[in-house]
């Protein structure tokens, strides 16, 4: 039976509190069972790579810990071979993850031990001195071979980066639909799935607006996806940039974890991590977007540059189960009686833009027009 290091004073801690409700009594007893099961399989401990963000003085580094076959993945990653063929989504879920592993993070000259949670998942911040850019990290736990992530410097003199969602607006999943999320999720080729058209090139020419810009993509979908994630966002020509995605499974007052609310908390860490910061917030109409990205603009209007919201088809918002309501009048201004509008939101005297469009092309236009593009 293969050897897994676990911190047994969060196993203990987790497996006698009184109060996870049944649903995550059920979670931790499958994760237990399916890492046991792994373990006789002779499986081998495999430290994801995935990729982090932070400051000069500080970095957030993420990853996940799970069982998997050594032929599945290299450095953290799957073998080329299995990318070729094409990875159906189940595959992303059946790897057994290591609840509470031990886990060692070498990033710019020192090492820190730190501990997953109940997932697998790990979501650490570590002090640290280090160059803007792009810079490497090793992760190690005991058994699996040494994994090397990134993670992205954001320089101090930073003023402008981009957060964008993902579901629906560089990718068309109709995510919302929950058949179409499970077909999306655990069946579709990854290689079939279709970038929204011309979207990867309006954010590249944001980006030449705006050089050195950060771009953070944050999405309700699960840490499972994230390699998945991060090959298709390469293979149609987006942006580089970490994922903040989240853990389906209960919390201690859910039975399910809410997406709306992950979007809303990584966003107020983003503003205050990166408090000199100003966002452009890309999302799109089919879910909350645009109501978390207006009350986001009203606690921190000084963070928001402005707000594009890609416009599903019919067919899109048809499946997607409507569209969103768009911010009142009171909140949107300079409409011009257009259905959607494109205005601003007038908030302690700043004005914010907020573009429409189905597509990058149209968006690119409007960005012309407010004077946010060349």
């Amino acid at each position: 039976m293969t050897e897994v290091a676990q911190n047994d004073d969060a196993v203990r801690r987790q497996y006698s509190d009184p109060h996870r409700n049944p649903a995550m009594k059920a979670e931790d007893r499958w994760h237990r069972f399916r890492l046991r099961m792994a373990q006789r399989r002779r499986q081998h401990v495999t430290v994801l790579s995935l990729t982090g963000y932070g400051t000069q003085r500080w970095v957030r580094v993420f990853s996940r810990v799970v069982m998997a076959p050594d032929s599945h993945f290299e450095n953290g990653r799957r073998v080329a071979k299995v990318i070729a063929d094409g990875v159906r989504g189940w595959r992303n879920f059946i790897s057994a993850p290591v609840p509470f592993a031990e886990v060692s993070i070498t990033v710019g000259g020192q090492t820190v031990d730190v501990v997953a949670d109940r997932g697998g998942i790990v979501d650490a911040v570590i002090d640290v001195d280090l160059e803007p850019g792009w810079q490497p990290v090793t992760l190690r736990a005991n058994g699996a071979q040494p994994t090397r992530a990134e993670v992205q410097i954001i320089a101090e003199t930073a003023r402008t980066g981009v957060v964008c969602d993902i579901d629906d607006t560089v990718v068309v999943t109709k995510l919302p639909r929950p058949v179409l999320a499970a077909w999306n999720s655990f069946v579709l080729d990854e290689h079939a799935r279709t970038p929204t058209p011309g979207m990867a090139v309006m954010m590249e020419r944001l980006l030449h607006r705006h050089p050195g810009a950060p771009v953070i993509y944050i999405s309700t979908g699960a840490w499972n996806v994230a390699q998945t994630l991060t090959r298709f966002l390469t293979r149609n020509l987006y942006p580089h940039g970490p994922l903040l995605l989240t853990d389906w499974g209960p919390t201690e007052d859910r039975w399910f974890r809410s997406g709306k609310q992950h979007k809303e908390e990584q966003l107020e860490r983003l503003a205050q991590d990166f408090p000199d910061v100003s966002w452009v917030l890309i999302g799109d109409d089919g879910q909350h977007d645009p109501t978390i990205y207006a009350d986001f603009a009203r606690r921190h209007p000084q963070a928001v540059t402005a707000v594009i919201i890609r416009q599903l088809t019919y067919s899109e918002a048809l499946l997607a189960g409507g569209r969103a309501n768009d911010p009142d009048s009171e909140t949107l201004l300079g409409a011009g009686g257009t259905h959607p509008p494109t205005g601003y939101q007038e908030v302690e005297g700043r004005s914010i833009p907020w573009i429409y469009g189905p597509d990058g092309k149209d968006i690119v236009a409007k960005l012309q027009a407010h004077g946010l593009m060349d």
